[in-house]
């Protein structure tokens, strides 16, 4: 069993994936160009933002909206502590500070009352003024934007929406990615909508934010690519991850529908088994990840019997960012939310291929492994 079957999309969209590649590798046009051009309009018609600009990876989307945004050294950012690093250390390359929130347990998203809390004992404390907010639609589900935006408006806080992991959700029919002044996305292979290679997009309402982020990805230039106005980067998408993507955008929605359909075979076979995702009301989840908790310690043990059996399931993720070695050994923050979610998330086998007897045989597993686990037998049992 795979935990993303990337194999099985292709092989539905094989023709069409072909051709698409060939008439980029005939036109000889492989860096920008129209593939490039054509996508980013596609993309900002379907999240429904004006604007939309192609680049290398989710990495780069949101380390140009922080340059974008003027973010540099010495400033404060904030962001939640459970999230992939590259949320935070975006920041940390261009010299800010990352001050980390708590999380909603229920979500895995920032808590905006955490936030809330957090700005104001940052001004109670410290002579510092927060710049700007990261917010992380973790595993698919958008953050509180409705609250998260209040929270940024009246605090003067440049939010920007990290929707790596949640192309087509949506919040109260508003579009993952349309959220904040910067809304950035990643294709990595295994998300929603993945490439065969790194990618990614930065979405924006203005125009002026629309040229400054098409400067920045080419190493600042103005009219052409040696007029550099400013210090940027190199974060061009490929015109070859442009034609995988416009070929794999048409079909997005029937997958999603897939992954949801998924999402509630599994949630009616673990029901009262394990802690299951909660999609709030009025959003929609993509399901990047389909995430249980159980406890701290039956989970290792869960992991290798699944294992055992040839289904993968991983931990996302093993470490909050507030104890990551690189920030000085691990902050001294006290975030207990994050801190548990690290110790019992373990997300399950996810994506639009996966079929329903196949989703009866993780739930059976998982069902399985559990029982073991409490009569406690030896979760090596099984593989020995």
């Amino acid at each position: 069993m795979e935990f993303v079957d990337l194999k099985a999309q292709y092989q539905r969209l094989q023709p069409q994936m072909e051709e698409a590649v060939l008439a980029v590798l005939r036109g000889g046009n492989y860096i920008l160009g129209p593939e490039v051009e054509q996508l980013e309009q596609e993309l900002a018609a379907y999240v429904g933002a004006p604007y939309c600009v192609a680049v290398a990876s989710g990495t780069d989307a949101l380390l140009l909206s922080l340059m974008a945004a003027g973010i540099g050294p010495g400033d404060l950012v904030l962001t939640t502590a459970f999230s992939f690093f590259a949320t935070s250390e975006v920041v940390g390359l261009l010299g800010g500070e990352v001050l980390f929130c708590d999380i909603n347990p229920d979500t895995y998203n920032l808590d905006p009352y955490c936030l809330e809390h957090l700005i104001k004992r940052i001004r109670k404390t410290t002579n510092r003024v927060p710049k700007a907010v990261i917010a992380v639609d973790l595993f698919g589900q958008c953050a509180e934007y409705d609250k998260i935006e209040e929270i940024c408006q009246e605090n003067d806080l440049l939010l920007i929406e990290d929707a790596a992991q949640s192309m087509g959700a949506e919040l109260r029919g508003k579009k993952a990615g349309a959220f904040g002044r910067f809304g950035c996305t990643s294709f990595f292979p295994s998300k929603p909508l993945g490439c065969y290679g790194d990618g990614g997009a930065v979405f924006c309402h203005t125009k002026e934010d629309w040229d400054m982020l098409r400067s920045l990805r080419v190493h600042g230039q103005g009219g052409d690519k040696y007029d550099n106005h400013r210090f940027g980067l190199n974060a061009r998408l490929d015109a070859l991850q442009a034609a995988v993507l416009r070929i794999k955008l048409p079909s997005l929605e029937e997958e999603l529908a897939a992954r949801r359909q998924l999402a509630s075979w599994y949630d009616q076979g673990l029901a009262g088994l394990v802690k299951t995702p909660r999609v709030k009301e009025g959003l929609t989840s993509s399901y990047a990840q389909y995430t249980i908790a159980v406890d701290a310690d039956k989970r290792d043990a869960l992991q290798a019997r699944l294992a055992a059996q040839g289904i993968p399931a991983h931990v996302y993720y093993p470490t909050p960012l507030h104890k990551l070695p690189v920030y000085r050994g691990g902050s001294t923050q006290n975030l207990p939310n994050a801190e548990q979610a690290a110790q019992t998330v373990l997300s399950l086998p996810m994506h639009p291929y996966l079929t329903k007897g196949e989703a009866q045989r993780v739930v059976d597993a998982v069902r399985s492994a559990l029982v073991r686990e409490d009569e406690g037998e030896d979760p090596h049992a099984a593989s020995n």
